[in-house]
């Protein structure tokens, strides 16, 4: 039986018990952790010499049962860096706690990665967006009545109070920005809302959501930026919009829909990464 990792004592030795596990097995020491969210896990097939390894074979990573999420552990050498990536994440709605679904990003601080670029597809509010189109996150708004921060807190993993005055890195967000340019991306900015899920938001949510300040909605992304930032990493977090949420004119939710819109976005989301990645290193 797998062990469950909650709000207890021993996250530091488990999380040093699986990097020493996955030290053993991946290539280089990565710098930069990837989460591919979901219908995005394909940005892995750019990987060279890739390593990969199945959540399932991995001590306390949890197996992932969202639709569009592989998981699965990779390894080698994306953009001209040293990378591991999360082929599908772990969402709150499946049942995990939020130790667990954030424990990978853990791992990845404790591998030596230094910085997180974290993907995931939402609803846009944004009357400017539209399917398929990309949101470089500036700041996000926490909806889902928990954080992975709460409890007891270890010294070695973070400070008590970690600051969020620029939990998206302005540098990065800067370079990323310049990467669309050149490349004639069109690439929003907005706000980020998270919420539990797994249901979709009436009409009164989206607009009560819109009023807040968000541009687009999601289930995760908040919980892993959250354990990022208290682990000292920068992070870059990128949404690609599947649906439109407008509540005057709301239509029921297609999932097939949502995750083909999400797959077809993949290729230009995996040139605008390839291409931060390239010139990361000046940032």
């Amino acid at each position: 039986m797998r062990e469950r990792a909650g709000r207890d004592n021993g996250l530091y030795e488990r999380i040093q018990e699986t990097s020493a596990f996955l030290r053993e097995r991946l290539q280089g020491s990565p710098r930069f952790g990837l989460i591919l969210g979901t219908g995005l896990g394909n940005l892995a097939a750019h990987i060279e010499s890739p390593v990969s390894i199945p959540y399932d074979d991995i001590p306390h990573f949890m197996p992932s049962t969202a639709e569009g999420h592989a998981g699965n552990l990779v390894s080698g050498r994306l953009g001209g860096q040293d990378v591991v990536a999360m082929q599908g994440r772990v969402h709150y709605y499946e049942g995990y706690t939020m130790q667990e679904i954030t424990f990978p990003v853990r791992v990845m601080k404790a591998l030596g990665v230094d910085s997180l670029v974290v993907s995931n597809a939402a609803g846009g509010m944004n009357g400017q967006y539209r399917p398929g189109d990309l949101v470089a996150i500036v700041d996000h708004i926490n909806l889902m009545g928990d954080n992975p921060l709460i409890g007891a807190n270890d010294e070695r993993l973070g400070e008590r109070f970690p600051d969020m005055s620029e939990p998206y890195d302005r540098g990065y967000l800067r370079r990323l920005q310049a990467v669309a340019l050149q490349q004639q991306l069109r690439l929003h900015q907005g706000v980020f809302v998270a919420v539990a899920g797994p249901n979709l938001e009436t009409a009164a949510e989206y607009r009560f959501l819109r009023q807040l300040g968000a541009d687009v909605v999601g289930m995760s992304l908040i919980p892993e930026v959250l354990v990022a930032r208290h682990s000292g990493l920068r992070v870059l977090a990128l949404t690609v919009v599947t649906d439109e949420c407008f509540p005057d004119c709301l239509q029921p939710a297609d999932v097939a829909k949502i995750i083909k819109t999400a797959n077809e976005a993949e290729p230009v989301l995996s040139r605008l990464v390839l291409e931060f990645l390239r010139g990361a290193d000046a940032v």
